[in-house]
Protein backbone atom coordinates (compact mmCIF):
# COMPACT_ATOMS: atom_id res chain seq x y z
CA UNK A 1 0.00 0.00 0.00
CA UNK A 2 3.07 2.30 0.92
CA UNK A 3 4.26 1.67 -2.44
CA UNK A 4 0.84 2.50 -4.11
CA UNK A 5 0.65 5.60 -2.20
CA UNK A 6 4.04 6.74 -3.37
CA UNK A 7 3.46 5.83 -7.32
CA UNK A 8 -0.07 6.87 -7.54
CA UNK A 9 1.33 10.11 -9.77
CA UNK A 10 2.43 7.61 -11.81
CA UNK A 11 -0.11 5.84 -12.72
CA UNK A 12 -2.15 9.11 -13.28
CA UNK A 13 0.17 10.15 -15.20
CA UNK A 14 0.62 7.07 -17.45
CA UNK A 15 -3.84 6.95 -17.37
CA UNK A 16 -3.90 10.79 -18.96
CA UNK A 17 -1.05 9.46 -21.30
CA UNK A 18 -3.33 6.25 -22.39
CA UNK A 19 -6.29 8.14 -23.12
CA UNK A 20 -4.41 10.76 -24.83
CA UNK A 21 -3.51 7.95 -27.25
CA UNK A 22 -7.06 6.82 -27.44
CA UNK A 23 -8.51 10.10 -28.39
CA UNK A 24 -5.98 10.69 -30.84
CA UNK A 25 -6.18 7.62 -32.80
CA UNK A 26 -10.26 7.74 -32.49
CA UNK A 27 -9.80 11.36 -33.94
CA UNK A 28 -8.12 10.23 -36.56
CA UNK A 29 -10.22 7.11 -37.56
CA UNK A 30 -13.31 9.36 -37.44
CA UNK A 31 -12.26 13.54 -37.79
CA UNK A 32 -14.75 15.99 -36.69
CA UNK A 33 -16.29 18.28 -39.27
CA UNK A 34 -18.10 21.16 -38.61
CA UNK A 35 -20.39 22.04 -41.32
CA UNK A 36 -23.70 23.89 -41.61
CA UNK A 37 -27.24 21.63 -42.49
CA UNK A 38 -27.83 21.51 -45.68
CA UNK A 39 -31.67 22.15 -45.04
CA UNK A 40 -32.98 24.51 -42.76
CA UNK A 41 -34.81 23.06 -39.26
CA UNK A 42 -38.11 23.67 -38.86
CA UNK A 43 -39.06 25.47 -35.54
CA UNK A 44 -40.98 23.35 -32.93
CA UNK A 45 -43.04 25.22 -30.54
CA UNK A 46 -44.30 23.25 -27.27
CA UNK A 47 -45.88 24.16 -23.83
CA UNK A 48 -48.15 27.73 -25.37
CA UNK A 49 -51.47 27.82 -23.82
CA UNK A 50 -54.33 27.34 -26.08
CA UNK A 51 -55.55 30.87 -24.84
CA UNK A 52 -53.00 32.77 -26.02
CA UNK A 53 -51.53 33.56 -29.51
CA UNK A 54 -48.53 34.91 -31.03
CA UNK A 55 -49.18 38.47 -31.87
CA UNK A 56 -46.96 38.16 -34.93
CA UNK A 57 -45.92 35.06 -37.22
CA UNK A 58 -42.52 34.22 -35.75
CA UNK A 59 -39.71 32.47 -37.54
CA UNK A 60 -40.67 29.01 -38.99
CA UNK A 61 -37.45 27.74 -39.98
CA UNK A 62 -33.37 28.51 -38.12
CA UNK A 63 -30.22 27.68 -40.15
CA UNK A 64 -27.94 24.91 -37.81
CA UNK A 65 -24.39 24.62 -37.74
CA UNK A 66 -22.71 21.73 -35.97
CA UNK A 67 -19.56 20.28 -35.37
CA UNK A 68 -19.32 15.92 -35.17
CA UNK A 69 -17.55 13.26 -36.29
CA UNK A 70 -18.09 12.32 -40.42
CA UNK A 71 -19.89 8.99 -38.55
CA UNK A 72 -22.16 11.27 -36.98
CA UNK A 73 -22.69 13.53 -39.85
CA UNK A 74 -23.79 10.20 -41.97
CA UNK A 75 -26.52 9.87 -39.28
CA UNK A 76 -27.77 13.35 -40.02
CA UNK A 77 -27.75 13.14 -43.59
CA UNK A 78 -29.25 9.88 -43.71
CA UNK A 79 -32.49 11.06 -41.14
CA UNK A 80 -32.45 14.83 -40.75
CA UNK A 81 -35.35 14.70 -38.37
CA UNK A 82 -32.27 13.72 -35.94
CA UNK A 83 -31.73 17.89 -35.41
CA UNK A 84 -34.81 19.58 -33.65
CA UNK A 85 -34.80 23.05 -33.04
CA UNK A 86 -37.16 23.38 -29.80
CA UNK A 87 -39.19 26.96 -28.55
CA UNK A 88 -40.44 26.11 -25.48
CA UNK A 89 -42.92 28.51 -23.96
CA UNK A 90 -44.42 26.73 -21.08
CA UNK A 91 -45.71 28.95 -18.58
CA UNK A 92 -45.71 32.33 -20.46
CA UNK A 93 -48.33 35.28 -20.24
CA UNK A 94 -49.98 37.29 -22.37
CA UNK A 95 -46.83 40.19 -23.12
CA UNK A 96 -43.11 40.23 -24.38
CA UNK A 97 -41.14 37.75 -23.99
CA UNK A 98 -37.33 36.62 -25.12
CA UNK A 99 -36.14 33.14 -25.42
CA UNK A 100 -32.87 30.73 -26.78
CA UNK A 101 -34.39 28.44 -29.34
CA UNK A 102 -33.21 24.48 -27.91
CA UNK A 103 -31.14 22.41 -30.52
CA UNK A 104 -31.79 18.90 -29.80
CA UNK A 105 -29.33 16.54 -31.52
CA UNK A 106 -30.43 12.66 -31.14
CA UNK A 107 -26.92 11.30 -31.78
CA UNK A 108 -23.50 11.81 -30.05
CA UNK A 109 -20.82 13.69 -29.71
CA UNK A 110 -22.16 16.92 -30.96
CA UNK A 111 -21.10 20.14 -30.69
CA UNK A 112 -23.84 23.22 -31.44
CA UNK A 113 -21.55 25.84 -33.16
CA UNK A 114 -24.31 28.75 -34.21
CA UNK A 115 -27.69 28.97 -34.94
CA UNK A 116 -29.54 31.13 -36.81
CA UNK A 117 -31.64 33.08 -35.04
CA UNK A 118 -30.74 32.11 -32.00
CA UNK A 119 -32.74 33.95 -29.90
CA UNK A 120 -36.30 34.77 -30.30
CA UNK A 121 -37.97 37.59 -29.03
CA UNK A 122 -42.15 37.48 -29.62
CA UNK A 123 -45.40 38.94 -28.11
CA UNK A 124 -48.41 36.78 -26.69
CA UNK A 125 -51.91 38.00 -26.98
CA UNK A 126 -55.06 36.76 -25.26
CA UNK A 127 -56.97 34.55 -28.35
CA UNK A 128 -60.42 36.10 -28.46
CA UNK A 129 -63.11 35.57 -31.17
CA UNK A 130 -66.14 37.55 -32.68
CA UNK A 131 -68.72 36.47 -34.76
CA UNK A 132 -69.73 39.14 -37.67
CA UNK A 133 -72.40 39.29 -40.62
CA UNK A 134 -71.34 38.94 -43.76
CA UNK A 135 -71.56 41.66 -46.28
CA UNK A 136 -72.18 41.21 -49.91
CA UNK A 137 -70.37 43.37 -52.70
CA UNK A 138 -71.46 42.75 -56.19
CA UNK A 139 -69.78 44.75 -58.82
CA UNK A 140 -70.60 44.77 -62.69
CA UNK A 141 -74.63 44.11 -64.04
CA UNK A 142 -76.68 41.24 -65.50
CA UNK A 143 -76.62 40.85 -69.39
CA UNK A 144 -78.72 43.48 -71.07
CA UNK A 145 -82.47 42.50 -70.67
CA UNK A 146 -81.76 40.54 -67.40
CA UNK A 147 -82.35 41.44 -63.58
CA UNK A 148 -80.51 40.20 -60.58
CA UNK A 149 -82.79 38.59 -57.76
CA UNK A 150 -82.43 38.90 -54.13
CA UNK A 151 -79.19 37.19 -52.89
CA UNK A 152 -78.76 34.44 -50.75
CA UNK A 153 -75.52 33.56 -47.69
CA UNK A 154 -75.09 30.41 -46.97
CA UNK A 155 -73.86 30.54 -43.86
CA UNK A 156 -74.95 34.35 -43.40
CA UNK A 157 -72.10 35.37 -40.44
CA UNK A 158 -68.37 33.47 -39.87
CA UNK A 159 -66.22 33.84 -36.90
CA UNK A 160 -63.20 35.71 -36.54
CA UNK A 161 -60.20 34.69 -33.83
CA UNK A 162 -56.75 35.70 -33.70
CA UNK A 163 -55.00 37.92 -31.77
CA UNK A 164 -56.81 40.58 -29.53
CA UNK A 165 -54.97 43.10 -31.41
CA UNK A 166 -56.05 41.55 -34.58
CA UNK A 167 -59.55 40.62 -34.38
CA UNK A 168 -60.20 43.80 -32.76
CA UNK A 169 -59.11 45.69 -36.49
CA UNK A 170 -61.49 43.94 -37.75
CA UNK A 171 -65.07 45.44 -38.51
CA UNK A 172 -66.34 43.48 -41.61
CA UNK A 173 -66.96 40.94 -42.96
CA UNK A 174 -67.46 40.45 -47.26
CA UNK A 175 -67.56 38.29 -49.87
CA UNK A 176 -67.67 40.12 -53.17
CA UNK A 177 -68.85 39.01 -56.50
CA UNK A 178 -68.54 39.74 -60.29
CA UNK A 179 -71.80 39.41 -62.58
CA UNK A 180 -70.06 40.43 -65.69
CA UNK A 181 -72.83 40.23 -68.00
CA UNK A 182 -74.29 36.70 -67.20
CA UNK A 183 -77.57 35.23 -67.75
CA UNK A 184 -78.05 32.23 -65.55
CA UNK A 185 -78.10 31.98 -62.24
CA UNK A 186 -75.08 32.70 -59.79
CA UNK A 187 -74.18 29.99 -57.59
CA UNK A 188 -70.52 29.78 -56.13
CA UNK A 189 -68.36 29.24 -53.05
CA UNK A 190 -66.35 32.78 -52.49
CA UNK A 191 -63.94 33.17 -50.12
CA UNK A 192 -64.49 35.40 -47.36
CA UNK A 193 -62.58 38.59 -46.55
CA UNK A 194 -61.80 40.33 -42.92
CA UNK A 195 -61.45 44.11 -43.18
CA UNK A 196 -61.08 47.17 -40.75
CA UNK A 197 -62.85 50.45 -40.86
CA UNK A 198 -61.38 51.75 -43.65
CA UNK A 199 -61.72 48.45 -45.62
CA UNK A 200 -58.32 47.57 -45.91
CA UNK A 201 -58.02 43.27 -45.46
CA UNK A 202 -56.53 42.33 -42.27
CA UNK A 203 -54.16 39.39 -42.00
CA UNK A 204 -52.92 36.72 -39.66
CA UNK A 205 -56.79 36.30 -38.32
CA UNK A 206 -58.63 32.95 -38.99
CA UNK A 207 -62.31 32.97 -40.79
CA UNK A 208 -64.59 30.45 -40.07
CA UNK A 209 -65.92 29.25 -42.24
CA UNK A 210 -63.35 30.44 -44.75
CA UNK A 211 -66.10 30.62 -47.90
CA UNK A 212 -69.69 30.74 -48.05
CA UNK A 213 -71.98 29.77 -50.82
CA UNK A 214 -73.27 32.88 -52.72
CA UNK A 215 -77.11 31.96 -54.66
CA UNK A 216 -78.43 34.89 -56.93
CA UNK A 217 -81.40 34.43 -58.96
CA UNK A 218 -80.76 36.08 -63.07
CA UNK A 219 -83.98 35.89 -64.44
CA UNK A 220 -84.90 37.61 -68.25
CA UNK A 221 -87.27 40.81 -68.69
CA UNK A 222 -90.68 41.09 -70.66
CA UNK A 223 -90.10 42.11 -74.00
CA UNK A 224 -86.45 40.29 -74.31
CA UNK A 225 -84.90 37.32 -75.65
CA UNK A 226 -81.65 35.59 -76.26
CA UNK A 227 -81.87 34.34 -79.55
CA UNK A 228 -79.10 32.41 -81.72
CA UNK A 229 -77.79 33.09 -85.15
CA UNK A 230 -77.31 31.44 -88.36
CA UNK A 231 -75.36 31.81 -91.16
CA UNK A 232 -77.28 32.00 -94.56
CA UNK A 233 -74.65 31.54 -97.79
CA UNK A 234 -74.81 32.13 -101.15
CA UNK A 235 -73.50 30.75 -104.05
CA UNK A 236 -70.43 28.35 -103.96
CA UNK A 237 -66.77 27.90 -103.64
CA UNK A 238 -64.70 27.58 -106.59
CA UNK A 239 -64.46 24.11 -108.29
CA UNK A 240 -61.81 22.23 -106.72
CA UNK A 241 -62.01 23.66 -102.88
CA UNK A 242 -64.77 23.35 -100.23
CA UNK A 243 -65.80 24.72 -97.51
CA UNK A 244 -64.18 23.32 -94.02
CA UNK A 245 -66.34 25.78 -91.59
CA UNK A 246 -68.29 28.37 -90.17
CA UNK A 247 -68.61 30.43 -87.15
CA UNK A 248 -70.73 33.82 -86.00
CA UNK A 249 -69.70 35.83 -83.03
CA UNK A 250 -71.30 36.12 -80.96
CA UNK A 251 -73.22 33.06 -81.61
CA UNK A 252 -76.73 34.27 -79.19
CA UNK A 253 -77.41 37.96 -79.29
CA UNK A 254 -80.34 39.79 -77.12
CA UNK A 255 -83.25 41.04 -79.56
CA UNK A 256 -86.43 43.68 -77.72
CA UNK A 257 -89.52 44.83 -78.77
CA UNK A 258 -92.06 46.74 -76.93
CA UNK A 259 -94.60 43.65 -77.70
CA UNK A 260 -93.62 40.73 -75.61
CA UNK A 261 -95.87 38.59 -76.87
CA UNK A 262 -94.41 39.63 -80.61
CA UNK A 263 -90.70 38.22 -79.22
CA UNK A 264 -92.17 35.37 -77.78
CA UNK A 265 -93.57 34.07 -80.98
CA UNK A 266 -89.96 34.41 -82.75
CA UNK A 267 -88.30 31.00 -83.58
CA UNK A 268 -85.09 30.89 -81.22
CA UNK A 269 -82.97 31.59 -84.51
CA UNK A 270 -82.02 34.53 -86.54
CA UNK A 271 -81.04 34.34 -90.13
CA UNK A 272 -77.81 36.85 -91.26
CA UNK A 273 -77.98 38.69 -94.37
CA UNK A 274 -76.48 35.97 -97.22
CA UNK A 275 -72.55 35.23 -96.93
CA UNK A 276 -71.05 35.47 -100.31
CA UNK A 277 -69.27 32.36 -101.19
CA UNK A 278 -69.28 32.44 -105.07
CA UNK A 279 -66.03 31.19 -106.67
CA UNK A 280 -64.35 31.54 -103.15
CA UNK A 281 -60.67 30.27 -103.08
CA UNK A 282 -59.59 31.95 -99.75
CA UNK A 283 -60.91 32.00 -96.47
CA UNK A 284 -63.86 35.05 -95.75
CA UNK A 285 -63.96 36.95 -92.50
CA UNK A 286 -67.21 40.27 -92.73
CA UNK A 287 -69.31 41.46 -90.43
CA UNK A 288 -73.05 40.54 -91.87
CA UNK A 289 -76.35 42.29 -90.55
CA UNK A 290 -79.10 40.34 -89.32
CA UNK A 291 -82.46 39.75 -90.67
CA UNK A 292 -85.20 40.98 -88.15
CA UNK A 293 -88.73 41.23 -88.36
CA UNK A 294 -90.89 44.48 -88.18
CA UNK A 295 -90.84 45.74 -84.47
CA UNK A 296 -88.18 43.89 -83.26
CA UNK A 297 -84.31 45.61 -82.56
CA UNK A 298 -81.09 44.37 -81.35
CA UNK A 299 -79.80 45.00 -77.96
CA UNK A 300 -75.68 46.11 -78.69
CA UNK A 301 -73.69 45.57 -81.51
CA UNK A 302 -76.02 45.71 -84.76
CA UNK A 303 -73.98 42.80 -86.92
CA UNK A 304 -71.99 40.25 -86.32
CA UNK A 305 -68.89 38.75 -87.28
CA UNK A 306 -68.69 35.66 -89.76
CA UNK A 307 -65.39 33.80 -90.14
CA UNK A 308 -65.82 31.35 -93.39
CA UNK A 309 -63.10 28.80 -93.81
CA UNK A 310 -62.40 27.30 -97.69
CA UNK A 311 -59.70 25.25 -98.51
CA UNK A 312 -58.76 23.24 -101.96
CA UNK A 313 -59.72 19.45 -101.52
CA UNK A 314 -57.01 17.29 -101.06
CA UNK A 315 -57.10 14.39 -103.52
CA UNK A 316 -54.52 11.82 -105.47
CA UNK A 317 -53.91 10.94 -108.97
CA UNK A 318 -51.40 8.33 -110.45
CA UNK A 319 -48.53 9.20 -113.03
CA UNK A 320 -48.84 5.50 -114.96
CA UNK A 321 -45.02 5.00 -116.79
CA UNK A 322 -42.82 7.78 -115.72
CA UNK A 323 -39.28 7.25 -117.25
CA UNK A 324 -36.80 6.44 -115.19
CA UNK A 325 -33.49 9.15 -115.25
CA UNK A 326 -29.99 7.46 -114.72
CA UNK A 327 -27.52 9.29 -113.03
CA UNK A 328 -23.85 9.31 -111.95
CA UNK A 329 -22.76 6.00 -114.46
CA UNK A 330 -19.32 5.56 -114.74
CA UNK A 331 -18.02 6.29 -118.14
CA UNK A 332 -16.82 2.58 -118.47
CA UNK A 333 -20.20 0.87 -117.48
CA UNK A 334 -23.29 0.34 -119.80
CA UNK A 335 -26.61 -0.35 -117.68
CA UNK A 336 -29.93 -2.11 -117.98
CA UNK A 337 -32.56 -1.45 -115.93
CA UNK A 338 -36.02 -3.66 -114.82
CA UNK A 339 -38.34 -2.26 -115.45
CA UNK A 340 -37.64 1.47 -117.17
CA UNK A 341 -40.76 2.99 -115.99
CA UNK A 342 -42.83 3.89 -112.91
CA UNK A 343 -46.35 4.28 -111.49
CA UNK A 344 -46.41 7.23 -109.21
CA UNK A 345 -49.08 8.41 -106.69
CA UNK A 346 -49.39 11.94 -105.99
CA UNK A 347 -51.44 13.53 -103.28
CA UNK A 348 -52.26 17.27 -102.71
CA UNK A 349 -55.12 20.14 -103.47
CA UNK A 350 -57.12 19.25 -106.22
CA UNK A 351 -56.77 22.30 -108.56
CA UNK A 352 -53.00 22.27 -108.58
CA UNK A 353 -53.13 18.19 -109.50
CA UNK A 354 -55.55 18.90 -112.31
CA UNK A 355 -52.46 21.12 -113.72
CA UNK A 356 -49.88 18.28 -113.63
CA UNK A 357 -47.78 16.93 -116.74
CA UNK A 358 -44.86 14.59 -116.86
CA UNK A 359 -42.29 17.34 -116.78
CA UNK A 360 -43.46 18.21 -112.35
CA UNK A 361 -42.57 15.33 -111.64
CA UNK A 362 -38.53 13.87 -111.81
CA UNK A 363 -37.51 9.75 -111.64
CA UNK A 364 -33.69 9.42 -110.27
CA UNK A 365 -31.74 6.42 -110.00
CA UNK A 366 -28.06 7.45 -108.44
CA UNK A 367 -25.30 5.25 -109.70
CA UNK A 368 -22.66 6.99 -108.46
CA UNK A 369 -19.69 4.89 -107.09
CA UNK A 370 -20.88 1.69 -107.96
CA UNK A 371 -19.37 -0.93 -109.69
CA UNK A 372 -20.01 -3.78 -112.53
CA UNK A 373 -22.71 -6.08 -110.74
CA UNK A 374 -26.42 -6.74 -110.32
CA UNK A 375 -28.32 -4.14 -108.03
CA UNK A 376 -31.85 -3.52 -106.19
CA UNK A 377 -31.81 0.26 -105.74
CA UNK A 378 -35.11 2.41 -105.01
CA UNK A 379 -35.78 5.34 -107.52
CA UNK A 380 -35.95 9.04 -106.13
CA UNK A 381 -38.82 11.23 -106.97
CA UNK A 382 -39.04 14.87 -106.84
CA UNK A 383 -41.49 16.75 -107.15
CA UNK A 384 -41.05 19.94 -108.79
CA UNK A 385 -44.76 21.77 -107.71
CA UNK A 386 -45.32 23.10 -104.27
CA UNK A 387 -47.54 21.21 -101.81
CA UNK A 388 -47.47 17.94 -103.79
CA UNK A 389 -46.62 14.80 -102.15
CA UNK A 390 -45.53 11.52 -103.51
CA UNK A 391 -47.40 8.83 -101.62
CA UNK A 392 -45.73 6.09 -102.94
CA UNK A 393 -43.99 4.57 -105.87
CA UNK A 394 -44.79 1.63 -107.99
CA UNK A 395 -42.41 -0.65 -107.80
CA UNK A 396 -40.56 0.81 -105.06
CA UNK A 397 -37.65 -1.09 -106.11
CA UNK A 398 -35.81 -1.93 -109.09
CA UNK A 399 -33.27 -4.27 -110.62
CA UNK A 400 -30.10 -2.50 -112.30
CA UNK A 401 -27.40 -4.00 -114.05
CA UNK A 402 -24.47 -2.67 -114.33
CA UNK A 403 -21.87 -3.88 -117.85
CA UNK A 404 -18.43 -3.17 -118.70
CA UNK A 405 -18.11 -2.34 -121.76
CA UNK A 406 -16.25 -4.00 -124.23
CA UNK A 407 -12.82 -2.93 -125.10
CA UNK A 408 -11.43 -3.33 -128.74
CA UNK A 409 -9.29 -6.16 -129.92
CA UNK A 410 -5.71 -5.07 -130.85
CA UNK A 411 -4.59 -5.13 -134.66
CA UNK A 412 -1.25 -7.19 -134.37
CA UNK A 413 1.75 -5.09 -136.49
CA UNK A 414 3.72 -7.32 -138.45
CA UNK A 415 7.24 -7.29 -138.48
CA UNK A 416 9.73 -5.41 -140.66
Amino acid sequence: MRWIANNYRTFLWAFALALAVWISSVTSADPDETRTLPTSVQVQIIGQSPDLVFSEPIVKEVEVTLRAPASVWKLIEADPQIVRAILDVSGLSAGEHTLNLQIQVDARPVQVVAVSPGTFTFSFEPLIRKVLDVDLRISGEAAVGYKAGEVSLEPGTVTISGAQSKVEEVKRARVSIDLNRIRENYEQSIKVEALDERGTPVSDVSISPESIQVTLPISQQGGYRDVAIKVTTLGRVASGYRLTDISVSPPVVTIYSDDPALVNSLPGVLDTQPLDLQNAQDDITTRLKLSLPAGVSIIGEQTVLVQAGVSPIESSVTLSGQQIEIIGLENDLNVQISPTNVDIILSGPLPILDTLTRQSVRVTVDLTGLTAGTYQLSPIVEVLVANIAAESILPNTIEITLIPLEQPTPTPTPAP
